[in-house]
């Protein structure tokens, strides 16, 4: 049987592959970018608001910050109690051409290690979580030139 594919939250990114992108929404009164996306109205305190429309973000970044997360978090972070856990990686990428920091885990394999403020990393699909019948879709960070 195979799981239903479903984003972990909905119209925060689309695609495959080299068509994936982050999703937000921009302004047209001020051309303010958000991320998370902002459907109801411009966050931008010196705007007196305009249409929101959905634009992809910038496939790539630059590292701004990275840490690990080596310990279990609360609810509502989803993992199975019976399995061990195993850290992660976090990393806070810029994003230039909107002026912006994404937060989001790196792919599996690559460590704080493998990270140096300022490298070029790029978004990717990812998993978060599977259950029996769902694969939990999110976004990862990956080094470019590091395979898939």
């Amino acid at each position: 049987m195979s799981r239903k594919r479903t984003p972990v939250v909905a119209n925060w990114f689309a695609g495959e592959d080299d068509d994936f992108r982050l999703l937000g929404t921009r302004c047209s009164a001020c051309a303010s970018v958000f991320f998370p996306r902002e459907d109801g109205f411009c966050r931008n305190p010196g705007c007196a608001g305009g249409e929101l429309a959905e634009v992809p973000l910038s496939r790539r970044g630059r590292v701004w910050s990275y840490t690990d997360g080596r310990y279990r978090p609360p609810a509502p972070y989803v993992s199975d109690p019976e399995l061990p856990w195993e850290p992660y990686t976090l990393i806070a990428v810029e994003l230039e051409a909107e002026r912006m920091v994404v937060l989001g885990q790196s792919v599996p394999g690559v460590s704080v290690a493998d990270l140096e403020v300022g490298m070029e990393v790029e978004v990717v699909p990812g998993v978060l979580n599977e259950d029996s019948g769902t694969t939990w879709t999110t976004w990862h960070w990956r080094p470019v030139g590091v395979g898939a």
